[in-house]
């Protein structure tokens, strides 16, 4: 069994007490490419920050300062729909 280290808050290494909201560039780090908040796992944020890291992206989120989704969505990936998609298709022939 490997025990490996976890990796130290980003905030509290700063000893930041409160995350801002307005901080969209901090915030940018704990949201994926998808547009999805970040687990504390691959993030790295204690408890405490993590609560008010989701809490700080869903109040700029709100304020349009954030997307809510990532820009783009062409890129679609399987599901339902595609198969929708193929079945008209091939009636449409």
């Amino acid at each position: 069994m490997t025990s490996t280290r976890r990796k130290p808050c980003p905030y509290c290494r700063d000893k930041v007490d409160q995350v801002d909201y307005k901080d969209v560039s901090a915030l940018r780090r704990f949201i994926s490419d998808r547009g999805k908040i970040r687990s504390r796992r691959m993030t790295g944020a204690c408890r405490r920050h993590q609560s008010q890291v989701a809490r700080a992206v869903k109040r700029a989120r709100e304020l349009a300062l954030l997307p809510y989704v990532a820009e783009g969505g062409s890129d679609h990936r399987g599901g339902r729909g595609d198969r929708d998609r193929d079945r008209d298709r091939d009636r449409d022939r």
